[in-house]
């Protein structure tokens, strides 16, 4: 098991047909060789799965990586209400090049490409 910081960039929409750089997430997790989350080092960490979320024209958030009923998911502030569930992560492994589908607080979903997965 290793901590790895991921970055997440928008891939191909309607609104963005290139994908977009400037829509991205950085955030930090225990992988195992295999690119999966550890459970357990997530959990006995509690301040160490950060997340950061860039938007344009927002001003950034800073968040924590939890699971929920959903899955794993980006979390904001306490409560659901903010909560950003990324769709398949327990059985999708998290390696560049490969693409993670997020659910947005407001229930839309955008795919996102991992574009960097390092130490």
């Amino acid at each position: 098991m290793t901590w790895k910081t991921i970055r997440l960039e928008l891939a191909r929409t309607a609104e963005h047909p290139n994908g977009s750089s400037a829509h991205a997430y950085v955030f930090r997790v225990p992988l195992d060789d295999a690119g999966f989350i550890e459970p357990k080092a997530l959990r006995e960490a509690e301040k160490r799965p950060v997340v950061r979320r860039f938007w344009p024209g927002e001003p950034d958030q800073n968040g924590v990586v939890i699971t929920t009923e959903k899955g794993w998911a980006f979390s904001y502030k306490v409560g659901d209400d903010d909560d950003e569930v990324i769709f398949g992560l327990q059985s999708h492994p998290i390696k560049a090049g490969e693409y993670l589908t997020i659910t947005e607080a407001d229930g839309s979903e955008l795919p996102f490409r991992v574009i960097r997965c390092q130490e």
